[in-house]
């Protein structure tokens, strides 16, 4: 028996096929992508609404229900 077999054995933890890590791990970097992008996103709106308040373009009030926008 493999030493990892033995050990989650002995530890009694359940055994993940190498297959299924993988499949997670690709799904883990697909979800950080997407994160990254919204993230961007949310700091390009931001920036924008920001010029555009300087401008005077749109109100200089704080956006109602967007905590830490001003």
């Amino acid at each position: 028996m493999e030493s990892g077999q033995q050990k989650a054995i002995e530890t009694e933890e359940e055994l993940v096929p190498v297959s299924e890590v993988k499949r997670l791990e690709t799904r883990v970097r697909e979800l950080e992508r997407a994160l990254g992008r919204q993230t961007m996103q949310v700091d390009i709106l931001k920036e924008a609404v920001k010029i555009a308040r300087e401008k005077k373009l749109i109100s200089q009030e704080p956006l109602q229900g967007v905590d830490g926008f001003v």
